[in-house]
């Protein structure tokens, strides 16, 4: 009975946020029940959704149900779609980000495919990539999840194509995306310095534009080494030259260490180990036009940044070459752009988390609004799993943690993966005791194998 009691006191509350959008009872238990399945299912496939739902699995036709929710059909007096649902998953995630006892929150902004390489007739269908580099069927995400060091918070998330009619261009939908979070965290940057961390896909002046007009910060990765700045040479003059040449000034700031998995040296396969860091930087003058890829006269602006290199030594990966508007002048400022970056990995294990273990590229409505509403509706599963692991020391998040697997040992914390399956075995057990007392309805008793197998464990101890 406290399994139940523990699972119904925390995802309802979460859902709750979503209630000014359900405009009747039947489509609020569909969406409750679709967020349950699909967190059990760990698929957007509506029939599979359907089958791990305690009341959608004795539902005539549940798959069916949560398909004409997606698309709008059985909705017409609710608001549910990929537009309401991320607005509402984006406040949710702010007010849970403002309760941290923190003065800084880290914006970590990257686009995602959703491949579909066997798929020919969902709708509008772009060319990606695959994990190989080559071109496939499929469509393009934009998606932004703020942290600070006790939370995380989805804030942002939009599925497009370019073969879209209303499409203007990629660069505007990243646009968009800073525009949409910095507007929703307005009153939250009173108490919160912003920085976006980015990687080098947004090696761009006119998305550093933006953010700086925000008075917001910046550490990016580079890709466009050519690009022109001025430096100083070892006389303390400025020059003009490239990032290139601009690499030969850097000096040493910082020495630390992190935990990757890599390979070093001679090893064969890749492990999860120590790895020594070196950090160097030097400042750097940046001109830019603040009318780049906007109509109308604009006006050039020089800034003062900084330029960072940090070499992961013993590994084959390339130095990370970085971009900030931080001060980086010693070793304490060196390492925080450090850290900084590497918790833009966050947001690569958050794809693969709602990828693999929420079933994203599973997704096969054919109708485009249909598919934007069920991502949406795993990124709500995904956030609700995000604030599972806050506090170790809650007595739900321990006991999820042994049901999905995990075993206390120091060091040892339970990760998103185990949680989840922890609480896929209470929502199993939910579906399949209904399903069963359902069978008994309609046919007086379960057939006498089954029954076996549902026998009390003899008692005693193992």
């Amino acid at each position: 009975m406290k399994l139940e009691i523990t699972q119904a006191a925390m995802l309802p509350d979460y859902l709750s946020s979503f209630d000014g959008l359900i405009g009747d009872q039947r489509t609020r238990v569909t969406f409750e029940e679709t967020v349950k399945g699909i967190i059990s299912a760990g698929s957007l496939v509506c029939q599979r959704i359907a089958a791990s739902s305690a009341i959608l699995s004795r539902a005539k036709e549940g798959g069916q149900r949560v398909s004409r929710m997606a698309t709008g059909e059985s909705t017409k007096r609710s608001e549910i779609n990929g537009e309401t649902l991320t607005e509402k998953l984006r406040q949710h995630g702010i007010a849970h980000l403002a309760e941290a006892n923190t003065d800084e929150i880290w914006l970590i902004a990257d686009g995602s495919d959703l491949r579909k390489p066997y798929a020919r007739e969902m709708p509008k269908l772009m060319q990606v990539r695959d994990l190989d580099g080559k071109l496939v069927p499929g469509y393009r995400t934009m998606n932004v999840v703020g942290i600070t060091p006790s939370r995380r918070g989805i804030l942002y998330h939009r599925l497009f194509s370019s073969e879209e009619e209303d499409f203007l261009s990629e660069s505007m939908e990243v646009q968009k995306a800073l525009q949409t979070v910095s507007c929703a965290l307005r009153k939250l940057e009173r108490q919160m310095t912003a920085t976006w961390i980015m990687d080098s896909g947004f090696d761009d002046i006119a998305v550093w534009r933006t953010i700086w007009e925000q008075e917001e910060h910046l550490v990016c990765r580079l890709k466009h080494r050519e690009r022109l700045v001025e430096y100083q040479d070892g006389q303390g003059q400025w020059v003009e030259g490239d990032i290139q040449r601009a690499r030969q000034q850097l000096e040493l700031m910082a020495t630390a260490q992190t935990e990757m998995v890599g390979r070093r040296g001679q090893q064969k396969r890749a492990k999860r180990q120590r790895v020594p860091v070196k950090i160097r930087a030097c400042p750097i003058r940046l001109t830019y036009k603040t009318n780049v890829r906007r109509e109308g006269p604009g006006e050039e602006i020089q800034k003062v940044v900084w330029l960072v290199e940090i070499r992961l030594l013993g590994t084959r990966l390339e130095p990370w070459l970085l971009l900030t508007d931080w001060p980086v002048t010693d070793a304490d400022s060196a390492i925080r752009i450090f850290r900084m970056y590497r918790q833009r990995w966050a947001v690569e294990d958050s794809f693969r988390f709602v990828k693999d273990v929420l079933g994203w590229e599973e997704v096969q409505l054919l109708d485009l609004q249909g598919i934007r509403t069920l991502l949406a509706l795993g990124w709500i599963a995904a956030g609700f799993l995000y604030e599972l692991g806050i506090a170790l020391d809650w007595e739900e998040v321990q006991l999820l943690a042994r049901l999905g697997g995990w075993s206390q040992r120091k060091n040892n914390k339970p990760g998103k993966i185990v949680l989840t399956r922890g609480l896929r075995r209470i929502l199993d057990m939910l579906a399949t005791r209904a399903f069963l007392d359902q069978y008994r309805s309609e046919h007086g008793d379960l057939p006498p194998r089954i029954a076996s197998l549902l026998q009390p464990s003899p008692s005693g101890e193992l």
